[in-house]
């Protein structure tokens, strides 16, 4: 539906500033609403490098033992 709303919104705008303004004003955040914490990751969601090596490192291996076939 944004797709939907981003090309219409595209096809009235005069020149590249105001197409990059409207996709600035269709994607904004609601008015009103705070940020959940400075990052604007919400809480639980939080992950540090180690464990984001090691995700990586698994996601490498179930790929590579995918990617090997039977």
């Amino acid at each position: 539906m944004l797709n939907a709303a981003e090309a219409s919104m595209d096809a009235a705008a005069e020149d590249d500033a105001e197409r990059r303004r409207n996709k600035a004003k269709l994607y904004a955040p609601p008015k009103g609403q705070q940020r959940r914490n400075q990052r604007g990751r919400p809480p639980g969601m939080r992950m540090d490098r180690a464990a984001a090596q090691a995700m990586a490192a698994q996601v490498a291996a179930e790929d590579a033992r995918l990617g090997a076939g039977p």
